[in-house]
């Protein structure tokens, strides 16, 4: 096992700090990135910081976690966590522990984002944070 967290991030996430500020905050995606390379440091981690729009890259990417012995994965997959069977049989097929992370507490919100397919899978689910659901996510994952 090595001391590298990936940090996978889902579709439109790239938008960060642009994409309806009242739910996400305005971070952006590069904000959390710099946070999380911060505390990353001071735990003794490194971090794999990634985003796609595609579905097949994040289960790819898991796979790749797993490959490389990564320590742990946290994952937002975004709108995929309430669709996405695929990325819940890539959690499922590796061994490498996922952490869900997500910005709002989808749970407050539409129905339709009350099921999460990612959670089936995970260790644990840090939501409702803002930016900090990721700093917190990465010392649940260093304390793994």
């Amino acid at each position: 096992m090595t001391n590298i967290v990936y940090v996978l991030n889902g579709p439109n996430l790239n938008l960060l700090g642009m994409r309806e500020p009242e739910v996400y905050g305005s971070d952006t995606l590069d904000d959390i990135a710099g946070m999380l390379e911060d505390r990353g440091r001071e735990l003794g981690l490194e971090i794999d910081m990634r985003q796609s729009n595609h579905e097949g890259h994040l289960v790819d990417w898991l796979h790749e976690a797993q490959a490389e012995g990564a320590k742990a994965v946290l994952l937002n997959a975004a709108a995929y966590t309430h669709t996405s069977v695929a990325v819940l049989d890539a959690i499922k097929a590796i061994t490498t522990p996922v952490i869900e992370v997500h910005l709002s507490d989808p749970e407050t919100r539409e129905e339709f984002r009350h099921h999460s397919y990612v959670a089936l899978g995970a260790v644990d689910v840090v939501k409702g944070l803002g930016a900090q659901s990721y700093v917190v996510a990465l010392e649940k994952a260093a304390a793994l």
